[in-house]
């Protein structure tokens, strides 16, 4: 009986070389829109997307045949699901977080997962900014009373509608995850007049030293020394919850929170509770454990001095395009290049290359012999082909066409469409149905 590796490295095999329609299926798993992935994608690879919710929503053909998949944070990707994915080589999340994908498991499944770690730096940062000014000053709050009709007759109006107000120089700002974005929210708020404290773990020392910041070596510290906490961490099964009932009682009375990392970083009924006793003064929350957020639903629904946002601190018209080119960038380099070497952000390595007994590679853990050196094709796909006129996932013809001109404009993706399962008929081509930073 052959070992779990090799049965997978059979399975997972190269693609082999061939008419221009056997060329490598990368699908979007849960959106419909390819019109930015299409222009760096269309010489190597079909494109489609699927537009589901979970794995049970995806055609058969992508999950037999799809070699790259990009996603975004609204489908889930479980061992069981990955299993699911017969020829799947990398998975590219469309964002920062991968806490929707068992990486460990895709490593050792032969497929690497990537992130594109290095868009919307700047604007989850401003928005961070921004949401902390609008607890500090409230201008949130007050813009709706002023849309809500309130009139100011005088400062004892101000005063009471205003109430809870305060100044912002001088007190510390407490950062939970001193990476890109939160070094980028350091700076801003030093710029504020915050004295900005962090906690970081996994940073060696000096790193304060360089950015003009304070290290404290506890979560209890920057709990206890901060008036607002900021956090700016990734979510594991180390930090579920991090900000919980016992945590938050090791905050200064009447502190501010703020999260536009991951929405499972917090409690949600210890942060109601918190803010209903005014232990928290008032929090501001961009994501969320439930996503999309119902205010009419949860523990959170009669919660007093909460701002919410729709997990949006990462947009902009700019990030949003750069985000979705450097994601299809990085499919594009596992296609033309050797997996995971040539990869930019591939999240497990460790697992990948661990689990393969390899040391590299265009797919780990696969015969060395049966790899090109030029690429997951075999060099097919370098480039020079002409684009594949259509993108609709479709068999081969018997006798294969002969490459044409890409035309100017061509043919957006197709979906493959949701079949109805009632009928027997079509049970071949749609599985039955059963879930977005």
């Amino acid at each position: 009986m052959l070992p779990k590796r090799a049965r997978m490295d059979s399975i997972r095999g190269p693609i082999a070389n061939g008419p221009l329609q056997s060329r490598p299926l990368v699908a979007l798993l849960d959106g419909r829109d390819c019109t930015v992935e299409m222009p760096i994608l269309k010489d190597v690879a079909t494109v489609a997307f699927c537009d589901a919710q979970s794995t049970s929503e995806i055609h058969e053909k992508v999950l037999n045949e799809a070699v790259g998949a990009l996603m975004w944070h609204t489908i889930i990707l479980t061992k069981e699901d990955l299993e699911k994915f017969k020829a799947l080589r990398i998975i590219v999340r469309i964002g920062s977080g991968v806490d929707n994908i068992d990486v460990k498991a895709a490593g050792e499944l032969g497929i690497a997962v990537c992130n594109v770690p290095g868009y919307g730096v700047e604007e989850v940062a401003d928005t961070t900014l921004c949401l902390i000014l609008n607890l500090y000053r409230r201008t949130y709050w007050l813009a709706n009373m002023v849309r809500d009709g309130k009139k100011f007759t005088g400062p004892e109006q101000v005063r009471e509608a205003a109430a809870g107000c305060a100044r912002i120089r001088g007190d510390t700002l407490g950062i939970v995850g001193l990476g890109r974005i939160g070094s980028a929210v350091a700076l801003r708020a030093k710029a504020f007049g915050f004295t900005v404290i962090f906690y970081d773990p996994y940073l060696p020392d000096g790193i304060e030293k360089s950015l003009g910041l304070t290290r404290v070596y506890t979560l209890q510290d920057l709990l206890f020394q901060s008036d607002c906490v900021s956090l700016h961490c990734s979510l594991n099964e180390h930090n579920h919850h991090l900000i919980n009932e016992f945590t938050i009682k090791q905050m200064r009375p009447g502190a501010f929170l703020v999260n536009t990392a991951r929405g499972g970083l917090v409690d949600d009924e210890a942060l109601a509770a918190a803010l209903k006793q005014g232990r928290i003064r008032a929090a501001a929350l961009d994501v969320h454990e439930n996503e999309p957020f119902n205010v009419f639903q949860g523990p959170l629904k009669d919660a007093l001095n909460l701002l919410c946002t729709p997990h949006a601190a990462f947009y902009s018209d700019a990030s949003a395009q750069e985000l979705r080119e450097m994601a299809a960038s990085e499919i594009r380099r596992a296609i033309v290049g050797r997996i995971p070497d040539c990869l930019r952000n591939c999240v497990n390595k460790d697992y990948f290359l661990a689990g393969s007994g390899t040391g590299g590679g265009p797919i780990a853990g696969a015969p060395p012999a049966t790899y090109s050196s030029e690429g997951m094709n075999g060099g097919y796909y370098s480039g020079t082909q002409a684009a594949h006129s259509t993108t609709a996932v479709h068999e081969p013809p018997a006798i294969p066409p002969q490459p044409a001109p890409q035309p100017s404009n061509p043919q957006p993706p197709i979906s493959l469409p949701p079949i109805n399962t009632s009928d027997p008929a079509n049970h071949q081509m749609k599985q039955e149905s059963s879930d977005v930073h």
